[in-house]
């Protein structure tokens, strides 16, 4: 399935801005489950200065620095991505988590692609024992590690509410246990806490989520967002599934990746500094349209 994308980000400022310096997580990211085939990045006003880069986790960076006055900052996105991820087939078809558990202690590997920087606590994924223990009712002796993180999942949609109001950027993963409320960035965040406090290897990905409109009504544009899921490495033969506990669904096609981190403090898509009083307001908008859908549209 190839996509266009568009993600705008507008910043709107009481007073100007004297001084901007921000880093842009906003490339898709190539791997063996996709593809990027274009994608580009504009800046208003323009940087003074830009350097490309790559982050820990392989994901692609852009850093910007504006150092003119300025009371509005537009950051736009635009890609191509052709998604291919295979099938996941039958989760049970998969090794006892505990067997996992044990490889991914003794892999030897640091690099990005294996389980080693992804198995311990971060400061929004500590290890929580009243979370450790709701992913553990899933997680049984012997059970297949896919099947176990299916049903994890599929319990946090049942047991939890989307509330865009209940939480924010900075509400800590206890909290939004607590409460059961809160938005995908906050699941996806339980769920790693969950899988590490059992020793699993757990990733948060960031990206986007094909979303289809009603029957007869059209696409309305800039009403996507972006969302957050969960990867587990399953051993060396299934490598990296990925779940979302958002909509209780395993991941294949309807998913584009941005980045992957330990948590959305390594892949926000947007963040830096700026020197200026006032206050500020944020936009943001984003088209996700299936490219058979811009044919049949034309």
């Amino acid at each position: 399935m190839i996509y266009s994308l568009r993600h705008r980000t507008t910043y709107d400022y009481e007073d100007d801005v004297t001084f901007a310096r921000c880093v842009l997580r906003l490339t898709p990211r190539s791997s063996a489950t996709q593809t990027v085939l274009k994608s580009i990045i504009n800046v208003t006003p323009k940087p003074s200065a830009t350097r490309e880069g790559r982050g820990p986790f392989g994901e692609q960076t852009l850093t910007v620095i504006i150092d003119r006055p300025h009371d509005e900052l537009v950051i736009e996105a635009r890609s191509t991505v052709d998604v291919h991820a295979p099938r996941v087939g039958d989760p049970a078809d998969s090794p006892p988590w505990e067997v996992v558990r044990s490889l991914g202690y003794e892999t030897a590997s640091l690099a990005p692609e294996g389980p080693a920087p992804y198995l311990y606590p971060t400061r929004r994924t500590p290890t929580v024992p009243a979370i450790t223990d709701y992913a553990r009712t899933s997680f049984t002796p012997g059970r297949p590690i896919i099947e176990a993180g299916a049903d994890l999942m599929t319990r946090m949609r049942a047991d939890f509410v989307y509330d865009p109001e209940a939480t924010n950027v900075s509400t800590t993963v206890q909290e939004a246990f607590a409460e059961r409320h809160g938005v995908c960035q906050d699941f996806a965040h339980i769920m790693i806490s969950g899988l590490r406090g059992l020793g699993l290897a757990a990733a948060y990905v960031s990206g986007y989520l094909r979303t289809v409109p009603p029957p007869g009504k059209p696409r309305l544009e800039g009403a996507d967002a972006t969302h957050a899921w969960v990867s587990i490495w399953c051993g060396e033969a299934r490598g990296w599934i990925s779940f979302d506990p958002t909509n209780a669904v395993l991941v294949e096609n309807d998913h584009i990746v941005l980045a992957v981190g330990r948590d959305y403090s390594d892949v926000a898509p947007i963040d830096g500094v700026i020197l200026a009083p006032g206050v500020q307001t944020l936009k943001v908008e984003v088209d996700v349209i299936p490219n058979d859908e811009q044919a049949t549209a034309a």
